[in-house]
This record gives C-alpha cells, structure tokens and sequence, in this order.
C-alpha cells in the first residue's frame, strides 16, 4: 500500500513558515493577476489566488476584462503593472480567449516581476540549469513535495506523461538538474505502457481522466498526479486511477489535495521571492 503525499498539509507548513515571514515586513508583498474573459474554472482559481495571498499576508490585485478585450487592452495592463514599483508579481490566468496572442502577453511581463515563472527568461534559465527569477509553480511544487518526503531522484528514471511548458517541460529540467535520467511522453507516443513500466518516478499532466492504471507502473514506483479533470458527478479527480494504482505504488498524490495545493503554495513563495529580489533583500 502506497504512502499519501500530502500537498494540502505539506502546503500549510510552508505558508505559515511564509506568513511569519511577511508579518515582520513593513511594506508587504504584491501580486497582480489580470483574468481575461468568463471562464468560471478560471475565476474559481483566481478567487482562490487572492484569498490565499491574503491569508498569509500578500496584497491582492485582480484586474478583470471582458471577453472581448483587445490585445492592446491587456498588454496596456502589463505595460502598467511592469512599471508599478508596488507591484511585485504579475499572473495572467490562462486561458486567454481565442482570439489573444497569448505567447505575446506573457513574453510582455518583465521577468523579474513573472511570477508564474513563464516568460522564455525563467524558463531558458530553467532549461540551463542556471536560476531564474521564478521556477514554474507546478513543477516547483512536485519537486517540493519530492524533497519533503525524502525521496532522492538522483540517478532514477522519471517519466512524465504531458510536455507544456506549465508542467511537463520545465519539470524535465528541473529534475535532469537532479540527475535523474527523464523520458517525456505525449500524445504522439507510442507504446505508452512500455514506457511508464519504466518510470522509478511518474509524473501524469495530461489531463485525461483515468489515463494511467496499475497496468502501466512498475512495482514500488512514486507516482505523481497533477491532472484535474470532473467526473460524472462532478467530483475532481485525476489522470491517475487511484484505486488501482495505490497498492502497487511506494508513494502517490491524492487529487484533490496532493500537487494543486503546492502549485498555489508555491505562487505564494514566488511572490515573496520576487519582492526580496526587487527590494535587494
């Protein structure tokens, strides 16, 4: 039976170890999130940004636009906010609609300020192995969690199912970094099982529902699951089948309550990172 790697309660320590931290600030953290459009998975995530910010002590900005704003519109946004010395993180909550140029608008945040770490700077630096201003929060998180329950992943194979650049590419680095040997996989891979049998560590960003079963882990594997996906009944779950899956696995992430907890805790901490860089602290 799998050990739970816990997010939420992992999570919990290290913003209130953030909160202590803020409360002895006389001029507090920044984070802006511009949200674009009437998506209502968005705004919950959004809503959920600025309570936990405020929670620990961060101020909180939302900027909201219609669906039907202009490109100019959002990039007037970030043009403002790049020059606010108040301000110290700058989130664009994806997706943009359709009709926005997204790679344009996140290359238009200054690096120092990109909170998401997705601007080609951070990530380019991620890719080298050199810091950037901010890690991609996703990944940060999962390599977090890893480090919490000690689990070494110097000279282990890592295989992640998913290449965005908000999980699955960064995280690639970030664990070659550790030397441990990585194989992405993706929606053109063939011999997919054959593959993940492979994996000491699985990491599944996909975003299907029930994509990976106790077929496709080798005994004893860590397995991470960082999909969200609604079942019938409305429930969350991940790209992972759970229950077939935990009696073979050493560790594995419960969804809810395993990796997005560390994706908001980790925005959090960029943050407050961002502010100590800005502030030479």
């Amino acid at each position: 039976m799998a050990k739970l790697i816990e997010g939420k309660l992992v999570a919990k320590k290290i913003l209130e170890n953030l909160s202590d931290e803020i409360l002895f600030l006389e001029k507090k953290p920044c984070l802006a999130v511009i949200i674009a459009g009437n998506d209502p998975a968005s705004k919950i995530y959004v809503n959920s940004k600025k309570k936990k910010a405020e929670e620990i002590g961060i101020k909180s900005i939302v900027i909201e636009l219609p669906e039907n704003c202009t490109q100019q519109e959002i990039l007037e946004k970030i043009y403002t906010l790049n020059n606010d010395e108040s301000v110290n993180g700058i989130l664009v909550q994806l997706p943009l609609p359709a009709h926005i140029n997204t790679k344009e608008v996140l290359e238009k945040i200054n690096p120092i300020k990109d909170v998401d770490g997705l601007h080609p700077y951070n990530l380019g630096h991620v890719a080298s192995g050199s810091k950037p201003y901010a890690h991609p929060c996703t990944p940060t998180g999962i390599v977090r969690l890893l480090e919490y329950y000690d689990i070494s992943v110097s000279g282990r194979h890592a295989v992640i199912i998913g290449r965005s650049n908000l999980v699955g590419r960064p995280l690639s680095y970030m664990l070659l970094n550790q030397n441990a040997t990585v194989t992405i996989c993706h929606s053109k891979t063939t011999n997919l099982q054959e593959i993940t049998k492979q994996a000491d560590i699985l990491v599944s960003a996909a975003g299907r529902k029930n994509l990976v079963n106790a077929d496709m882990i080798k005994e004893k594997a860590v397995v991470i699951d960082v999909g969200i996906n609604r079942q019938e009944d409305g429930k969350l779950c991940g790209d992972v089948d759970f229950w077939s899956v935990e009696p073979k696995a050493s560790y594995i992430t419960p969804v809810p309550g395993g990796v997005g907890p560390m994706t908001i805790c980790s925005l959090m901490q960029n943050t407050f990172d961002l502010y100590k860089i800005q502030n030479k602290i």
